[in-house]
């Protein structure tokens, strides 16, 4: 017997010998789609057979979590009629299972109408409207068209347009509506992965995305001007907002030129109440249209939403809004034929009575003034009485420039695994020559594709320009695709003419395959067996785009994999970790393996590690070992007498890893410039510091130190704002900046005042 009917038995009439099936542990990789597709039916009913079917039932589930499996149609008809098997004893029927069993059909569909009459008549009569998109293909393939009635009653009229929209799509275009519905999307199958570009591809649900939004500005507006009565957060109803977050989705996807323009009206008028009050017309509405951009984002709605983060009066909005525009602009960074468009910054240089006001960039925004073609220090005071309307603004535009530059940055940089290449004329005279993007871009190293195959590298910053085709293809430098002669050229002339690169690239950190990897073949335990500030770790996460559930002590709280797709979505890594402690002052979690997935036919495998593209690897293996190095207590110096004290000390001998190596090699360019370079040396994973009261050994990783001759920790926790010692950085490193602060400290500590930090010094000296 093969594994599949194996396991189709032992759900449905398990015989002694099947309970060997889940003791085994079988891989149900080897499993076809169709294999999969045939169990689903009956692993919805499966648990109440034995406990041997629940547990087949589980890993049925867990392979298609990770796979899309297909349906016969005689599959399709046996999923339905699970559904109505199970209903009097659940109460209850996942009507999305059947529809999605049907949008994954090898062939004709089957007549299900029975089945579908006894189940939307089920649902009706217990007014179960929870899965309306469901609920309404079921509803119509039982022939019963008053299911549209039921679903839009008392739900305003773009939620009624969007099901009447639907009941006139083709069978086939009305099921993706399932894969995309406002409940959390079923766990198996997985939703469709082109099921939002297909729906896109359909002319009349297009044409319904704009028809709703327009009608949605036309009645925020209405709101505003007093001519529809206010009430907070009620301008539209649950189903409406749903439908609304559709027709965004559809419009951000397709990138409709007409898009920007309406939604800067539609996002200003339900994030402020038209009276003094602190509520909003919509915040519903206002965060679905912001998770539509964690989806489709564009340059245009990232300052949308950022103009309202800084106009809404409500307390809670804007934190909120931060923590998802940090979504936004992660995915931003992945959608790469957008993301480098800006949207106009308006008029930088204006006259303010004797005043000129100009907003210059350069690494960032800033505001000048100047009077009679003299700069001046600081906000004249005429302006300051006289213009406060317009210095505000001048001052908002300011705000919004440096959010831009951060959206580019953060977009340019992402688009290292998807490997984006741009035309030369349009790179020369939409980005290069921008008034905003240029001076970011100018700093960055491009590479140029001067004839097949042949690259030229160029910093235009020092090197102008080169003249190339229109089409000729240009993408960034990435050091993973350079020879070490060159990284270290390129390192040592941003050092000599002091250029700061938006992020790190020249010292860009390189993290290839190593021998151990390949042997374990499907994952890395290079970043494993780290204990770490869980919570410091989830942060990071988010801002770099990672997605995890939040570990704690509840449910399935114990462990998670975070994860974050690549490579414009064609790979995926994950990064396993557990929680290690809960109970004390601060979580601590343990980190694990590191695994990789590729996307073929629509579902995710498990990829070898040697499969993986080098450069996708090595920036995926970058974060990992960000989340780690920032976030581990070794680089905690209140941990050295801890109960992690072994941990501790294992990380201290440690061989440096990547990103202290590269931490390494900018010290060892930027100390002989400062004026402690005679009291600094490095020494394997030191930075040796020579005191006039004692000798410091700086850890390059942790940045905590031992004190020479007995390696006595020294505790110094600097302030925040003392971080920065005053030498020039090629790029942002807070650890960087930290050492380099403990080393100036500590070469003059005959200077030092702080007690705390004397008595530890002179009790060994």
């Amino acid at each position: 017997m093969d594994l599949a009917a194996r396991l189709l038995r032992a759900m449905t009439d398990p015989a002694p010998e099947d309970g060997e099936v889940i003791t085994r542990r079988p891989d149900l990789s080897r499993l076809s789609d169709e294999d999969l597709g045939t169990l689903l039916p009956a692993a919805y009913n499966a648990a109440r057979a034995s406990v041997v079917a629940g547990d087949v039932r589980a890993a049925v589930e867990e392979a298609c979590r990770q796979r899309q499996p297909r349906f016969t149609p005689d599959a399709c008809h046996h999923m339905f009629e699970a559904l109505v098997s199970g209903i009097e004893l659940r109460h209850w029927a996942d009507l999305r299972q059947g529809v999605a069993s049907l949008a994954r059909c090898t062939g004709p569909w089957p007549d299900v109408a029975a089945p579908a009459r006894t189940l939307v008549d089920y649902l009706l009569g217990k007014r179960d409207l929870r899965q309306p998109y469901a609920l309404l293909t079921v509803g119509l393939l039982a022939g019963d068209g008053t299911v549209i009635d039921r679903l839009a009653e008392d739900e305003g009229p773009i939620a009624r347009d969007e099901f009447d929209v639907i009941a006139r799509l083709d069978p086939g275009d009305r099921v993706l509506l399932n894969e995309i519905g406002p409940l959390p999307p079923f766990i198996f199958p997985l939703p469709l992965p082109d099921a939002w570009q297909r729906l896109a591809d359909v002319p009349a649900y297009t044409a319904f995305a704009r028809r709703a939004l327009e009608a949605a500005v036309r009645h925020a507006r209405a709101i505003q001007t007093g001519n529809v009565a206010y009430q907070a957060d009620k301008a539209f109803t649950e189903r409406e907002v749903v439908a609304l977050g559709h027709a965004a989705r559809i419009a951000l996807l397709r990138d409709e030129p007409w898009l920007p323009g309406l939604l800067d009206q539609l996002l200003a008028d339900i994030s402020i109440a038209p009276t003094q009050a602190k509520t909003l017309p919509s915040q519903a509405l206002l965060y679905e249209i912001v998770r539509a951009g964690q989806d489709f984002p564009t340059p245009e709605l990232v300052t949308a939403i950022r103009a309202v983060r800084r106009n809404v009066r409500h307390a809670g909005v804007p934190k909120q809004l931060d923590k998802m525009l940090k979504k936004v602009d992660a995915a931003l960074a992945e959608r790469t034929k957008v993301a480098l468009r800006l949207p106009d910054p308006g008029d930088l240089r204006r006259d303010l009575g004797d005043y000129t006001a100009t907003i210059t960039v350069t690494g960032k925004a800033e505001l000048t003034f100047e009077k009679d073609g003299k700069p001046l220090k600081g906000v004249p005071a005429p302006v300051r009485r006289d213009h406060k309307a317009e210095l505000k603004e001048l001052r908002d535009a300011v705000k919004r420039v440096d959010a831009q530059l951060a959206t580019l940055s953060r977009a340019l940089e992402g688009g290292f695994t998807a490997d984006a290449s741009h035309p030369f004329g349009r790179w020369r005279d939409t980005l290069v020559h921008h008034t905003i993007a240029g001076p970011t871009v100018r700093r960055l190293l491009w590479e140029i594709e001067v004839a097949p195959g042949e690259w030229k590298t160029v910093l235009p910053e020092t090197d102008g320009i080169p003249d190339a085709a229109d089409d000729a293809p240009v993408r960034l430098w990435h050091p993973i695709r350079s020879e070490p002669d060159e990284i270290r050229a390129w390192r040592g002339l941003l050092i000599d003419r002091q250029i700061r690169q938006p992020f790190k690239q020249a010292f860009r950190e390189i993290y290839l395959l190593t021998p151990a990897e390949v042997e374990t073949g499907t994952y890395s335990n290079r970043f494993a067996a780290h204990l770490v500030h869980y919570r410091r770790m989830f942060a990071l996460f988010r801002a770099r785009g990672w997605t995890s559930r939040l570990l704690g002590p509840w449910d399935e709280g114990g462990a998670d994999e975070a994860t974050r797709t690549l490579a414009a979505g064609e790979w995926r890594a994950r990064f396993s970790h557990v929680l290690a402690d809960w109970e004390g002052e601060q979580e601590i979690a343990g980190t694990n393996r590191v695994l990789f997935d590729r996307r073929l036919d629509g579902a995710w495998r498990t990829a070898p590690l040697a499969d993986v593209p080098p450069l996708v690897f090595s920036e995926a293996m970058r974060d990992v070992d960000l989340f780690v190095g920032v976030t581990s207590i070794a680089a905690d110096p209140m941990w050295e007498d801890g109960e992690a004290h072994e941990y501790w000390v294992r990380e201290w001998h440690a061989d440096l890893n990547e990103s202290t190596q590269t931490r390494k090699d900018a010290l060892a360019r930027i100390l002989p410039r400062t004026k402690i370079a005679d009291r600094c040396s490095i020494d394997g994973r030191y930075l040796v510091v020579q005191g006039e009261l004692r000798t410091y050994k700086i850890h390059l990783g942790s940045a905590n130190i031992v004190m020479e001759p007995d390696d006595t920790f020294l505790c110094i926790v600097p302030e925040r704002r003392a971080l920065g010692a005053k030498v020039f950085l090629p790029f942002e490193d807070e650890r960087l900046a930290l050492i380099l602060s403990k080393a100036f400290l500590l070469a003059a500590d005959d200077k030092i005042t702080d007690e705390s930090i004397l008595l530890q010094i002179k009790r060994g000296a």
